[in-house]
This record gives structure tokens, sequence and C-alpha cells, in this order.
């Protein structure tokens, strides 16, 4: 399978449900999280009433990577799912994990590598660690021309450092839940890098700064997301007792970014959507995709995160 971000049309990725609304991306979603076991199809189903049409499911471990891949399968074309190992799990990588997330990566659900970067705010694994494992993930995406999804805290320098050096081989990268200041920004964007945004950018006490430059950011590189069932948007008019983020509040998330981008918010949903589905490769509207059978062998998707 391949993540070439070049063979979508340009407007035809972009549909439309019955009352004219955009069918919106999110591109970064924890379904696979212990806190949706109970109620995920009732999950799924107030996205897509919402308009969220298409969810990218997180693969954070090896474990995770197929629980996300196996609920994509479940949901062909409207859920699709990437497959890595987050900075916290570098330590426990061997190569073994990697011949292992080759394999994942090859199915047709599986639409980047990732979740995968540096980590420093808490050091779970030693950087050292951290930095083979991340810079061996984007190596394997550059092998199978498929885009990464990234993370970065607290790491700026070396992260950009990796990416720099083996930009020329990826399709593309985008930096999730992008948080950090107008000088990273740049040097995101100057490596051509596509950037996602949060409900981050809804906390009036550490997200205010994400609306000063959200404007910077050129649309055709601007994606939105959850990260369901983190970070749930602070100014919800009316937050879920259990403060439980899912995706059928990303259309709240876009009105943020539309209003600190200075743009009509349709706009923004259009263009939102259609870099999300050149990015991950998904021709067609949401539901159309067809699934892979599974494989006899498949592990079961009963570690999740």
């Amino acid at each position: 399978m391949s993540g070439d971000v070049s063979d979508v049309s340009d407007a035809s990725d972009v549909s439309t449900d019955p009352a004219g609304s955009i069918d919106l991306v999110d591109i970064g979603v924890n379904l696979t999280h212990k806190r949706f076991r109970a109620d995920l199809a009732d999950v799924i189903a107030r996205a897509r009433a919402a308009g969220v049409g298409t969810m990218v499911v997180t693969g954070t471990s090896l474990a995770g990577s197929w629980a996300a891949w196996e609920l994509a399968r479940q949901h062909p074309g409207v859920l699709h799912a990437t497959a890595g190992v987050h900075p916290h799990g570098a330590r426990d990588c061997t190569g073994d994990t990697l011949a292992e997330l080759r394999d994942l990566a090859c199915r047709a659900e599986v639409r980047a590598v990732g979740e995968c970067g540096l980590d420093y705010d808490r050091n779970f694994s030693p950087p050292p660690d951290q930095r083979r494992w991340f810079a061996a993930q984007v190596e394997l995406a550059g092998e199978l021309s498929m885009p990464v999804f990234l993370h970065e805290r607290a790491a700026h320098g070396d992260f950009l450092a990796i990416l720099r050096e083996r930009r020329a081989a990826l399709p593309a990268a985008v930096v999730h839940c992008f948080t950090g200041s107008a000088a990273e920004l740049d040097a995101y964007l100057d490596l051509d890098l596509h950037i996602g945004i949060t409900g981050w950018i809804c906390d009036e006490r550490r997200g205010l700064h994400l609306r000063d430059l959200v404007a910077r950011i050129p649309l055709e590189r601007l994606m939105i997301e959850t990260d369901a069932p983190f970070l749930m948007p602070r100014d919800l008019p009316r937050p879920p007792p259990d403060r439980r983020n899912e995706p059928a509040f990303l259309p709240h998330i876009l009105d943020r970014v539309a209003a600190a981008a200075g743009k009509p918010r349709d706009e923004v949903a259009r263009a939102t959507t259609r870099a999300a589905r050149r990015f991950f490769g998904l021709g067609g509207a949401a539901g159309t995709g067809a699934a892979d059978p599974a494989p006899a062998d498949v592990p079961s998707a009963a570690g999740t995160r």
C-alpha cells in the first residue's frame, strides 16, 4: 500500500451530507482507548451525526496499532488507522518491532506510520532509545512511501534534526497536536510539514498563543483533530460530566480554528478535509472504502492503550 498524497482528486475528495455540511476528517483519535470500550458504537454514530464522517485511529504501540487496524477493518471507509510506537514506548522496541510495524503498514486500512517522535517532557523512555526508534520509523515510512504521524514534546531540536535528515524520502508528514511556538511552527513549515490542531486551541490557560499562529499555516497544510479521549475543548458550551473528549466535538474545534484563521468556516472545513484526504490517500467519500480480509494469524486487539 502506498501513502502517496498526490493520487486524490482536487475537489471530489470533499463530500457533503444531505444538509450540505462538510464531511470532516478527524486525523487523530484514540478509539481503542479503554474509555471508549463501553459505548464505542455510540461514539462513532455521534461523530457521524455531527458531520465527522472519517476518523483516523492512532496506533501508539504494537498492540495498539493492531487494535487500530482491526477496528478500521470493521468500519471500512469510515475508520482508518496508523501504525507506530509512541516515544514513551521506545525502550521496548526491537528489530522485531519494526518488522511487525512493516507488516501492519502494508495493510490497506493503515494510512500512515506513527504515532512516533520524541517526548523529553517526562522521558518514560531514555532519549537515546527515543531517537533511535523515531529515526527507524521515519525511515520505514520513507521506504514504504507512506506519510508519517508525528509527536514532539520538549524535544524540538533533536526532533527537527532527525526529520531534516530524512525529509526528502517522505511523501508527507504531520506534526500531530501542535502546541509549540512561532519559531517551531516556522521550522516545521520550512520542512513542508502538515500541522494538526486539536482542542488545545480552546484552552484559555495555555492555548491562546495558537490563535495567533493558526493564520500562518497554509490551508493546504492545516488539519484538525480531537486526540480523543484526551484534550477535551475547555470552552464546550455543554461539556460532558466525565470530561471525555470524542470525535463529535471536532466541529467545535473547527469553529475555533476558522475564527483564529480569519476565514469562513466552510472554507476551512473544505480545506482541512481536502488536506487530510490527500495526506492519508483517502480517495472518494467516507463509507466507500473496502477493507482487506483478516489474515488467520492476526493478533487480538485486546492490548489497547
